[in-house]
């Protein structure tokens, strides 16, 4: 909206943000009084006039006060980003110190964000295909009973037994740990370099063949894996919400229980360049109505790894919305060049 003045810029930005501390009509004397705009209260009595008559803003009922559109929300939101743009922000908390276990790391995120801003807060963590072969064993439990337990790069741990039509050579049973240790160790799970080593044409028909039967304890994990997702903050949603709030965040709430449609919502609003801000009819395709998103991804340089995001209703604290989800995507992206360095 080219057309709109710096000045009306100015004031629908302090509405905003009025409107948002208190939850009630603002009108253009109390807008004077308690922000310091110094103009007289009839020039802003235009100019609200003005921002109504561009959609930007609305009367409730018969109130003298105006409140934001949706469409108000949202060109005051793109300036926030635009504006909080390249600056580095904090968590309250130290993320490097849990560098060896991420699980731990996005939790804290999650339940950090929420607290500190009272909405809804989603981490999606890496697929575990990205992650790392940080440590194998191979173990005869009996006979004809053999585990295999990998670590990743991440922290996690999985565990696959596997039962045998004869008993297990226990030499044959270590020579698979020492080749495991030495050929998989710092591979992706995912990647097409671990498999090949698991299907070595070089090696003897017995080793080859021992190998395939634990193939499974590398492929089927990645196979069976969907992203993990923390969910923070659904508990206290509806503690601050009004009027038609509630009716948008048990439309919210509701939504989460359905996993593939959070992940659907977080994937489809993001941008990996900048934080991204979605309000009203963008979010979730038009199935929400009077809710807001404001999230961001987090991983490499060359690729992003999970998402970090806020939702809740559209009277939400923007400016600390953005600052939170930017801190901790930036803070998660420290932690994970680390953990994924190499892979």
């Amino acid at each position: 909206m080219e057309q709109i003045s710096s000045r009306k810029r100015e004031i629908l930005r302090r509405l905003v943000e009025e409107y948002v501390a208190t939850g009630q009509p603002v009108g253009s004397k109390a807008l004077v009084e308690r922000s310091g705009i110094d103009v007289s209260s009839s020039t802003v009595r235009n100019e609200l006039a003005e921002l109504e008559s561009l959609g930007l803003l609305t009367h409730p009922h018969t109130s003298a006060g105006r409140v934001p559109t949706e469409g108000g929300y949202r060109l005051y939101a793109e300036e926030l980003v635009d504006t909080l743009d390249g600056r580095t922000e904090t968590l309250p908390f130290e993320i490097a110190e849990m560098r060896n276990e991420l699980e731990a790391a996005l939790r804290s995120t999650t339940e950090t964000l929420s607290q500190a801003t009272r909405l809804l807060a989603l981490v999606s963590a890496p697929a575990l295909g990205s992650a790392s072969v940080r440590h194998v064993d191979v173990l005869q439990l009996q006979p004809r009973a053999v585990i295999v337990v990998v670590i990743t790069s991440t922290g996690g741990v999985t565990k696959r037994v596997f039962e045998l039509e004869e008993p297990a050579d226990p030499g044959l049973v270590e020579w698979a740990r020492t080749y495991l240790e030495e050929q998989v160790i710092g591979l992706a799970l995912g990647s097409s370099t671990l498999r090949r080593r698991l299907e070595e044409p070089a090696l003897p028909w017995r080793e080859r063949s021992f190998l395939a039967r634990l193939r499974p304890a590398f492929v089927d994990a990645v196979a069976d894996d969907g992203p993990q997702l923390f969910v923070g903050g659904a508990a206290g949603l509806l503690g601050d919400a009004r009027g038609a709030e509630l009716d948008a965040c048990q439309r919210l709430l509701d939504v989460l229980e359905r996993r593939a449609a959070v992940l659907a919502l977080l994937s489809d609003a993001l941008d990996p360049r900048r934080t991204v801000v979605r309000v009203g009819p963008e979010v979730d395709g038009g199935q929400l109505h009077d809710v807001s998103y404001v999230g961001a991804t987090y991983g490499l340089a060359s690729r992003s790894l999970g998402s970090v995001a806020l939702l809740g209703p559209l009277r939400m604290d923007y400016e600390k919305a953005i600052r939170t989800v930017r801190a901790a995507a930036f803070e998660l992206s420290r932690l994970v060049e680390d953990v994924y360095e190499g892979v």
